[in-house]
């Protein structure tokens, strides 16, 4: 389990499988990521997805975490995950619409890199958004990620047809933790 000021961040695992589907499967949640998520989404597919890709490869090649509020602790609220090979990301993340606007996902991305930083040996990682999604944008920006370039990208909404790609290296990750 890690920590932050707000939020425990708890690997993954079939027992948060209730709130990971009433959380996840709405469109506002959805819309922003990749064309692989599909939309509308099956009835079996947040269990398929848990069982299939994410359990098997937890802890060696992926690492995933559920969100969820200290003053809350028994509701997984969003997820986050990071992996090894970028595609062309090493991280994504997805947070229940209630939750949007507080400031959980920045400190669960912050956690994130010091994870792969101090305890994973990453030496960079790549992020990616949907372009106009601005608060993907944003969260990239306060933790430290430097802005690359625009790559075409398909997404689960059809007007997002092109992705920012950002990096943060570890020397600048360490900068940004000295401020």
């Amino acid at each position: 389990c890690l920590e932050t000021k707000s939020l425990l961040l708890k690997p993954m695992q079939l027992d948060y499988l209730g709130d990971y589907i009433r959380h996840f499967v709405d469109y506002r949640v959805i819309r922003f990521l990749s064309k692989n998520v599909p939309w509308p989404y099956p009835e079996d597919g947040v269990r398929h997805f848990l069982e299939e890709q994410i359990i098997p490869t937890q802890g060696s090649e992926r690492f995933c975490f559920g969100i969820f509020l200290k003053v809350n602790p028994e509701e997984l609220i969003g997820c986050i995950d990071l992996w090894r090979a970028p595609q062309p990301e090493n991280r994504g993340f997805w947070l229940g619409f209630d939750f949007w606007g507080h400031g959980y996902m920045t400190e669960a991305c912050e956690e994130m890199n010091r994870l792969a930083f101090e305890e994973l040996n990453f030496e960079r990682l790549y992020f990616s958004n949907a372009v106009g999604n601005s608060r993907s944008s944003r969260i990239k920006r306060k933790t430290g990620a430097k802005f690359l370039e625009i790559i075409p990208a398909q997404f689960v909404d059809p007007v997002f047809n092109q992705a920012e790609l950002w990096i943060l290296k570890r020397e600048d990750w360490l900068c940004h933790q000295r401020r």
